[in-house]
């Protein structure tokens, strides 16, 4: 059989939808984020307009140099599965840390965000008695792919309606473990969950939560722990999932809870046991970074500064973007093929790097650019991006937003 026939037919179709997705080869300029330099067609060097290190924190000086520090103490990597190799010191110094952020006993180390949400909620579904699982219908795929994968029933709650969580909690039989499982900041849309309400709902019902900070962490709350420290409500909540691959600029995924929660996962779920563990010099970095963001603000106020300045500068100009009060402005095209070309020609003519984002990412119709403003984006770098818009927005005829 000619398998690669196969494999070429469906990336045909892939491609004739507008939904290919093309990986641009750029190289990041240490200490000078967000510029890069493009080993693509197009201009040499370019901004970086979607980077989810959504505070430059991986080129600055205090975390490059913990990793440094680390490597040369502890060399490049942790030697295998913490369940075979043993636990680097930098492993449990990284955990203390990251209970510290959100006010919890215990705190677990995964190798990615995706792998801790599907490795929490697979063990949590699969393991607890008569488990429900109930999910934000727009739930990350790393949470959808854990809960599928635990196999425990689920049921699907309207985006951010507590009401509707309320009712399909109390149409369950009193046997049931109750899982709720939502985001803080989505993603895609930029929206924020009334968290407050939902943990309301949740302890109504006598529900575990389990929230998902990725996108908040580091972002939000006096100390960067994320929506829940900003509304007051970490203590309430059973388990708190974040990353340190965005705002920590950093790699890796983590749960905290109590002792006993992330005992549980760690001596069960199998994400954490057969995989390697993160090499110490990233996880120091990774401390470093969270011990920083605890102390500094400047970082998160320059940010918001930035954010303010774009969505007001494409207001002027009548470029459509999703109203939501977080750090995300999605300009939305609404066609898969107009995406990519537009994002082809910020490349190309104007030194812009932005990614599109389409199917199965956004429903189709809603492609979209996603462009996250950080604190090293300067004013200089935000008026040329406007401008490049303006002009793209007269060539390729598309609709404004009415004032």
């Amino acid at each position: 059989m000619d398998f690669d026939s196969l494999f070429n037919a469906q990336l045909d179709t892939l491609k004739a939808e507008g939904n290919y997705r093309i990986f641009a080869n750029l190289e990041r300029h240490c200490g000078d984020f967000p510029k890069a330099r493009n080993h693509s067609d197009g201009a040499d060097e370019v901004t970086v307009w979607c980077s989810n290190d959504y505070l430059g924190m991986g080129q600055h000086p205090k975390v490059r140099q913990a990793m440094k520090d680390a490597i040369d103490k502890c060399g490049a990597g942790a030697g295998g599965t913490r369940n075979i190799s043993g636990t680097n010191h930098a492993h449990t110094e990284l955990e203390g840390e990251l209970a510290d952020l959100h006010g919890k006993e215990a705190a677990l180390l995964f190798t990615s965000g995706y792998v801790s949400n599907w490795a929490a909620l697979s063990t949590l579904g699969a393991r607890l008695p008569n488990a429900v699982i109930l999910s934000d219908e727009l739930n990350h795929a790393s949470m959808i792919e854990g809960i599928r994968h635990s196999r425990a029933d689920k049921i699907l709650w309207k985006h951010n309606d507590p009401e509707d969580l309320d009712r399909k909690l109390a149409a369950l039989p009193a046997n049931a473990t109750k899982i709720v499982a939502f985001e803080s900041v989505y993603s895609m849309d930029g929206d924020i969950a009334p968290i407050r309400e939902i943990v309301e709902v949740a302890e109504k019902h006598n529900a575990l939560t389990y929230l998902d900070e990725v996108h908040a962490v580091g972002l939000y709350g006096a100390r960067g722990g994320g929506i829940s420290e900003r509304e007051g409500v970490a203590d309430r909540i059973t388990l708190i999932e974040g990353t340190l691959g965005k705002a920590y600029g950093v790699v890796g995924g983590y749960i905290t809870g109590s002792e006993a929660l992330c005992d549980f996962i760690r001596s069960f779920a199998s994400g954490f046991i057969f995989t390697t563990a993160l090499p110490p010099a990233v996880a120091a970095a990774a401390q470093t970074s969270i011990a920083h963001l605890k102390q500094s603000s400047a970082e998160r106020t320059q940010q918001r500064r930035q954010v303010a300045r774009l969505r007001a500068a494409l207001d002027r100009e009548g470029i459509p973007h999703l109203e939501n009060p977080s750090h995300i402005i999605p300009v939305m095209i609404k066609d898969p093929v107009k995406c990519r070309q537009i994002a082809d020609i910020l490349m190309q003519d104007h030194g812009i790097y932005v990614q599109p984002i389409n199917y199965p990412t956004v429903p189709k119709g809603t492609e979209r650019l996603r462009f996250t403003p950080s604190p090293l984006h300067t004013d200089a770098d935000i008026d040329h991006l406007v401008h490049a818009l303006t002009q793209l927005w007269k060539q390729c005829a598309l609709a404004r937003a009415v004032a």
